[in-house]
């Protein structure tokens, strides 16, 4: 099943946008080549977060 902004997994709703955005676009990408829903969200949130703290995004968010 493709996700989208509007239909994103339920693991994925508390991701800022712009984390949002690569996790969903990097688990649809792991879907298409053929992996399972459960291990594409799993591993797509990982990458995204990954790619978000290189760019220093986590350190420009206000503490909750």
């Amino acid at each position: 099943m493709p996700w989208t902004l509007d239909r994103p997994p339920t693991a994925m709703t508390h991701l800022p946008r712009p984390v949002l955005d690569k996790a969903i676009e990097i688990a649809n990408a792991l879907y298409a080549q053929g992996y399972d829903e459960g291990r594409c969200i799993r591993v797509a949130i990982a990458v995204a977060r990954r790619w978000a703290e290189r760019r220093g995004y986590f350190a420009t968010l206000p503490r909750q």
